[in-house]
């Protein structure tokens, strides 16, 4: 009897015990996973062959809402009533037009043209890729607009700011408003490692290319996101510890005539990788 008792009180007491703990937990969830700083666009010139309707349609099947806007999109001499119209249909598929470029510079009136052309887009970035000996002017600019201006790098196929290092040498002693795109494909392509360059120059990298690629050396070729040489996942944990808070736009450069299924998988997989990683 003695036993049963024992047993009885037991039994009670982990009813009881069981019971409170589903109540605490309904009434207490688990803290929802905290949503990263950065945010998933698109680099505009991933839409090269396509008209902007066109380009605003894929980017509405993968559900991604930041674009870098491309002159072959909105043109430079685009009207205010143009710009105005360009505005809408991006907000129709709620799309925000976030940057301008890359743009390339090469002479001081292209400077002005340039910083002009974003003030009347109404964007506080710049991505351009000017002549190193205009910088000075850059310098003047970015003070004047209040606008930041990021250089991007292309990797082993052209002298001019090759990779991250390059630009970061030679913006150091100037404006902390002149810094970097940081295409981390073209970063691998040169030879560098892009997770320690994303960490060693943050303070300087106002806007980043997410691509990966075949192989680090000119021979590499742009690939879907998860297919590369770069370890996404340790480039998305370096993000968040540097607490990067800018956009990461794919700039999808392979099947450029056919790009949706590769924007996809890449656009899923970098998705699948943020999602993962909070757990």
């Amino acid at each position: 009897m003695s036993n049963r008792r024992t047993f009885l009180q037991q039994a009670t007491g982990a009813l009881a015990l069981g019971a409170a703990t589903t109540t605490l937990s309904q009434a207490a969830p688990a803290a929802a996973p905290q949503e990263d700083l950065f945010k998933l666009g698109m680099a505009g010139y991933s839409f090269v062959h396509f008209k902007l309707d066109q380009a605003l349609e894929m980017m509405r099947k993968v559900d991604v809402n930041y674009l870098c806007i491309k002159d072959f999109h909105l043109p430079f001499n685009s009207t205010d009533e143009q710009i105005a119209a360009f505005h809408e249909k991006l907000k129709q598929s709620n799309v925000t037009g976030y940057a301008v470029g890359p743009i390339y510079m090469k002479t001081p009136q292209e400077i002005d043209n340039g910083f002009e052309y974003a003030k009347r887009v109404g964007v506080k970035l710049i991505v351009g890729v000017p002549n190193e000996e205009l910088l000075p002017q850059i310098d003047k600019k970015v003070k004047e607009y209040d606008m930041r201006y990021a250089i991007h790098i292309h990797g082993p196929d052209i002298k001019l700011w090759p990779n991250a290092s390059s630009v970061i040498n030679a913006v150091k002693n100037l404006d902390p408003r002149i810094g970097l795109c940081f295409d981390m494909g073209h970063d691998a392509r040169f030879g560098d490692d892009p997770i320690a360059d994303l960490k060693k120059y943050a303070d300087r990298i106002f806007d980043i290319h997410l691509k990966n690629v075949t192989a680090a050396s000119k021979e590499g070729k742009t690939c879907e996101l998860g297919r590369g040489i770069i370890d996404v996942p340790a480039f998305v944990a370096m993000l968040r510890k540097i607490k990067y808070s800018g956009s990461c736009s794919l700039e999808y450069e392979k099947d450029m005539k056919d790009p949706l299924a590769g924007i996809a998988e890449s656009v899923g997989y970098f998705r699948g990788v943020c999602q993962a990683s909070r757990k």
